[in-house]
């Protein structure tokens, strides 16, 4: 295995974001980093100017990031790039120390690397970070494992839902707190695997897990949970909406974005609860 990996990073306005995150996956980019206003960069770690994104792609071949760097700056002329050589040893370690372990109410979830340290009053969840999201330390997925245990003491058996499932993170500890049946679906084929991947560790094989659209599950569920970007949710509201059976959560929203996902929801005859927040994150709470 090659002792360095390289990192080709663009810089450009922010509404070219998606566009140039698409475009380097598909050019073999083995894994994404964004910095940008719905995905503010970690304390000491440089944030993107006024207006704009940072997308890092990592490669393994200098002949595959050099010709995703001439795609990119043919489709984007006006994008600042920059191609490193960095040892592969240097990134781990910089990648392992953005990973940190969380307590949310009965819960403690982290990586492998810190699983021995868990307490043992705790429940444990262990999720190996690698390319979908959802570790348990963003503010986002901390407000919903709150809202999943709050919700799961009341509630032992009820039904669960999670939208957009990633790792997996919410759907497995929705199982562990005593959910009865528990579907977790993705559009990323990619964290689908990752997610029976961590069922699996956390012994929580009867996870329904899947690529399916949501028009192909069944339902509805007693709790549905969507950690998603906030124009996603919005999209998605008339999908969602309908698999209510009581009680909705959504995070991934910032705080100025909040109105216009309530509005969304609102309109499928869901009730908006007082929700938290974390930061400048926002988890809404509603009830059928």
């Amino acid at each position: 295995m090659s002792q360095t990996y390289l990192s080709l990073t663009v810089e450009l306005p922010e509404d070219q974001s998606e566009a140039v995150q698409d475009l380097l996956h598909d050019a073999g980019a083995m894994g994404l980093e964004v910095r940008d206003r719905e995905a503010p960069p970690m304390p000491g770690v440089r944030g993107p100017n006024p207006g704009e994104a940072i997308v890092i792609a990592y490669f393994e071949e200098m002949d595959t990031a050099e010709s995703a760097k001439a795609e990119v700056a043919a489709d984007h002329p006006d994008a600042r790039l920059l191609l490193e050589e960095k040892p592969q040893q240097d990134w781990s370690n910089e990648w392992k120390a953005l990973i940190k372990s969380v307590q949310v109410g009965r819960l403690w979830v982290g990586p492998p690397w810190e699983a021995e340290s868990a307490p043992q009053d705790k429940i444990r969840i262990v999720i190996e970070p690698k390319m979908a999201f959802g570790t348990g330390d963003h503010p986002t997925t901390s407000l919903c494992l709150a809202a999943i245990d709050a919700y799961m003491t009341s509630h032992p058996g009820a039904s669960v839902l999670d939208v957009g499932t990633g790792t997996g993170v919410l759907a497995i500890a929705a199982k562990k707190l005593g959910a009865g049946r528990v579907v977790g679906t993705d559009n990323d084929p990619m964290s689908v695997e990752l997610a029976h991947e961590n069922a699996s560790v956390n012994n929580t094989p009867e996870l329904e897990l899947s690529g399916k659209e949501l028009t192909q599950v069944k339902g509805p569920f007693d709790l549905v949970v969507a950690n998603i970007l906030a124009n996603t949710l919005i999209a998605l509201a008339p999908l969602i909406g309908p698999k209510v059976k009581e009680r909705l959560v959504l995070a991934g929203v910032l705080a100025h974005q909040k109105a216009e996902v309530e509005a969304a929801y609102r309109a499928q005859g869901l009730i908006p609860e007082a929700g938290a927040a974390q930061g400048e994150w926002v988890r809404l709470d509603f009830h059928r």
